[in-house]
């Protein structure tokens, strides 16, 4: 990151400074929400009754989609507080909300202990980090694109990403560390807590980042404008389904393709091909953590190509891509190491160009009046129609032999993907209002 000139392509100190609040910031914050999907087949026997492992894990991956509920909620509460009171207020509660319910969920008694309290806990738990998760991403998008030198929104844009998957190749990274290090036995009984009171501490250096950083120019041209006119500030939300449905409408189809497909080759494909192939659970955590660390390091390159040539397509190269490997790339998927890492690596290439353009686009589709909003309720919304209910759907699929059926599911959504990038319009180089 360099500084900025008035032609808009280079970063100033201070805007420097705010890409690098809001991405660790957020890294923090993921890393919580993405521990629960890493550690899944660890924890499940201990969150519901025993006798049958896949019944538990399929309500553990349940009590993971329930979460995705609450995010639209939270999309709209939180975005709507955002656009009011600033980003940064916004991004301070979503991170304490987050890493509070990693603290629980690290101390949560067992369903041998209290029963049936036990998945309860998880999931009064879970559904505050869904609230959570569902007001930071518009909140942090928001933050990082308004932070952004004009011709480099893209590049800031990414960061939001980057610091998403660097909270996943941290969970990813417990995961290998533990599974190596512990038995199963010392895994299964405390292990998998060490992983959440990990993020849990990790939130109060995010709590401080996001407190010390300042407001970004656009919420503050805002708020000196409503200043000016003495006119009371409009509810974001009736502001957004009045003057933006399709813009709103729009985010939903944006996100679509890319949410589904990054949880399951992001988030879930480790458990995945355990379950499909039984490659040992350490070497898939493995293949996705180096895998992750070359999507991190594509990402600022994949938003600096989205500035020189546009997001329509990059991102229309991500969902074409799809359509063509995902057949092969099931079909082929095995208990070999190597090919389940080469399967991971070509994904992850093809999935920086949503990645890099999904916060930038959506950005642009909104005035900041209503922009925390407009981004984080459509695009909750989608995540928890399509994104949170991928994982389970894959282990329905795999568990009750439909496994040959996923390349389709995965396919038919990269083409919903090449549909909707084909026909909106190209924002790169409209002015944020």
């Amino acid at each position: 990151m360099t500084a900025t000139v008035a032609g808009g392509t280079r970063l100033a100190p201070h805007q420097r400074k705010a890409l690098v609040a809001g991405a660790v910031g957020n890294t923090v914050e993921w890393v919580d929400w993405a521990v629960y999907a890493t550690f899944a087949p660890i924890f499940a026997a201990q969150f519901f009754a025993p006798g049958d492992p896949t019944a538990a894990l399929l309500s553990t991956m349940g009590v993971f989609a329930v979460g995705f509920v609450m995010r639209p909620i939270g999309g709209a509460v939180l975005g709507a507080y955002a656009d009011r009171h600033g980003r940064k207020k916004g991004l301070t509660l979503t991170i304490g909300l987050m890493s509070g319910a990693s603290a629980v969920i690290a101390v949560a008694p067992t369903y041998d202990s209290v029963g049936l309290l036990a998945p309860l806990i998880l999931l009064l738990a879970r559904l505050v980090q869904g609230f959570s998760a569902g007001g930071e991403f518009g909140s942090s998008s928001s933050f990082m694109v308004e932070s952004a030198a004009p011709r480099r929104r893209a590049f800031a844009g990414s960061w939001q990403q980057v610091s998403v998957g660097a909270g996943t190749l941290i969970a990813a990274g417990m995961g290998t560390v533990l599974t190596t290090v512990l038995d199963e036995s010392a895994l299964a009984s405390w292990g998998w807590r060490v992983a959440f009171g990990v993020g849990a501490l990790l939130g109060l250096i995010g709590l401080w980042l996001r407190v010390s950083v300042s407001e970004t120019e656009a919420f503050a041209a805002l708020t000196e404008r409503a200043a000016e006119q003495a006119a009371p500030r409009r509810n974001a939300f009736v502001v957004m389904v009045r003057d933006h449905p399709r813009a709103a409408l729009r985010v939903v189809g944006i996100t679509i393709a890319g949410t589904l497909i990054y949880y399951i080759w992001v988030s879930f494909m480790p458990t995945y091909a355990h379950i499909a192939t039984g490659i040992p659970l350490r070497d898939a955590l493995l293949a996705n953590t180096i895998a992750l660390v070359a999507f991190l390091v594509l990402l600022p390159f994949g938003g600096i190509l989205s500035d020189r040539v546009g997001r329509k397509p990059t991102m229309l190269a991500f969902a074409g891509g799809f359509v063509l490997f995902a057949w092969p790339a099931f079909h082929f998927l095995g208990d070999s190491f190597w090919g389940l890492l080469t399967i991971e690596l070509i994904g992850m290439v093809l999935i920086v160009g949503y990645s890099a353009n999904c916060a930038v686009v959506m950005a642009e589709q909104f005035p900041a009046e209503v922009r925390s909003t407009g981004i984080g309720l459509p695009y909750a919304l989608a995540v928890a129609l399509f994104g949170g209910t991928a994982p389970y759907v894959t282990t329905w699929l795999t568990t009750h032999e439909h496994g040959d059926l996923v390349w389709l599911y995965v396919a038919v959504a990269a083409l919903i993907g090449v549909a909707v990038y084909a026909t909106m319009p190209e924002t790169k180089g409209r002015a944020l209002s």
